[in-house]
């Protein structure tokens, strides 16, 4: 069969290659311990899913509207003016199956063939796939441990321009955990200010796992509010990754954009997932602030334990669950016919020598890096830092 040549303006994730290559080894009989894939080892909150089984009972197994119920909409306002002192309607609002399509829904809405879209580095893998399947043409912004991987207003002037269609990011961020302050979104908005065709896609899913204070959103600038697209969703604040919901929060007139491309590709997300989460929203964070702290422990542990590595070099992630180290001093290393060249050779090496799964950070857009998930239980982070700690010690 031939297929379109769309396929092959995207690659299959770095972060889905490896955990699928740690399930096949774990398959043969190998232990492997698997810190590839962003996913929290907790439960969901006993209250949601009692919250579905009542939507189930009441009847809510319909086809629900394509942009969401609208109690859900309206949750995800209440939310936003809650924790973010933001005011949104519910037309701002459109649910989607998982923030991906949220992303995807924006990105397919608003970028033509040819338009340039800015995405600081490192980034997660999906940002560049979609703005290649939109056939855009991203313009990577590289950001290095010494600045916490974060982008700054003077970076940004040097890189933006009257051309630039769409800016991506995301704040706590995947890889690297770093979080955005108020200052730092002030001074980028300052920038943008100067743009106004430029749209902005604020990546805001791992809000609650934040270890630095209050969560920051650029839309909280009036300035900025109307070309500003917030994705969020319920998979990691909720630890409800396989329910399959997010949202996306712009101006009304991208919103039924989105429910244009929706109608066509899924229609409205799960119905009980909807009703979940609307009891998830508007209920007690205590078991989401529970989960965070959990998370922070366990950063403290991995970061600790990578800082105590010869060669390794790593900024302390602020937020979401992920280590993203600078493992360059081991290029051109070697385990006896093992040389290590890149990042994809530390992390096949890691896998393979030590038993662990990883991901290279050329998948995020930063190959000196690799990057660590500490989403799982403290007793396997403590055996995986012991076998990678293990493995370095016999490169030479």
């Amino acid at each position: 069969m031939q297929l379109a040549q769309r396929l092959n303006l995207i690659v299959e994730p770095q972060t889905i290659k490896m955990a699928k290559l740690s399930r096949e080894l774990r398959a043969k009989g190998i232990n492997i311990i698997d810190l590839s894939l962003g996913e929290p080892d907790f439960r969901t909150p006993q209250f949601i899913c009692d919250a579905a089984t009542a939507a189930m009972n009441a009847g809510y197994t319909k086809y629900p509207p394509v942009t969401g119920f609208l109690e859900l909409r309206q949750a995800v306002c209440t939310k936003l003016k809650r924790d973010n002192g933001l005011d949104y309607e519910p037309g701002n609002v459109i649910i989607s199956t998982g923030a991906k399509q949220s992303l995807a829904n924006a990105i397919l809405s608003i970028i033509d063939p040819g338009d340039e879209v800015l995405i600081p580095t490192p980034y997660w893998v999906t940002y560049s796939a979609l703005v290649q399947l939109a056939e855009g043409k991203p313009k990577y912004i590289n950001c290095s441990i010494d600045t916490d991987f974060k982008l700054t207003a003077e970076i940004l002037e040097k890189n933006i321009s009257q051309h630039t269609k769409l800016f991506i990011y995301s704040s706590p961020c995947n890889p690297s955990g770093s979080v955005y302050s108020r200052s730092e979104l002030e001074s980028l908005a300052e920038v943008f200010k100067r743009y106004p065709d430029c749209v902005i896609i604020s990546d805001e899913i791992y809000e609650y796992i934040n270890y630095s204070g209050k969560h920051e959103s650029i839309s909280q600038f009036p300035e900025l509010k109307d070309r500003v697209v917030i994705v969020n969703g319920m998979s990691k604040g909720f630890a409800m990754t396989g329910w399959r919901l997010g949202y996306m929060v712009g101006p009304k007139d991208l919103v039924q954009a989105c429910e244009k491309l929706q109608s066509q590709f899924t229609s409205g997300a799960n119905s009980i997932t909807q009703r979940a989460s609307i009891t998830a929203l508007l209920g007690n964070l205590s078991a989401t602030y529970a989960m965070r702290d959990s998370f922070r422990e366990r950063r403290d542990f991995v970061i600790g334990e990578l800082q105590r590595m010869p060669g390794v070099k790593t900024n302390v992630p602020q937020g979401a669950f992920y280590a993203f180290p600078n493992i360059s001093a081991f290029f051109g290393r070697k385990y006896e016919d093992i040389v290590i060249d890149n990042d994809e050779d530390f992390a096949m090496y890691l896998m393979h020598h030590a038993n662990v799964a990883t991901v290279s950070g050329s998948a995020f857009g930063n190959s000196n890096c690799i990057r660590i998930s500490f989403a799982t239980s403290k007793e396997l982070l403590k055996e995986a830092m012991e076998r990678i700690s293990d493995a370095l010690k016999k490169l030479v």
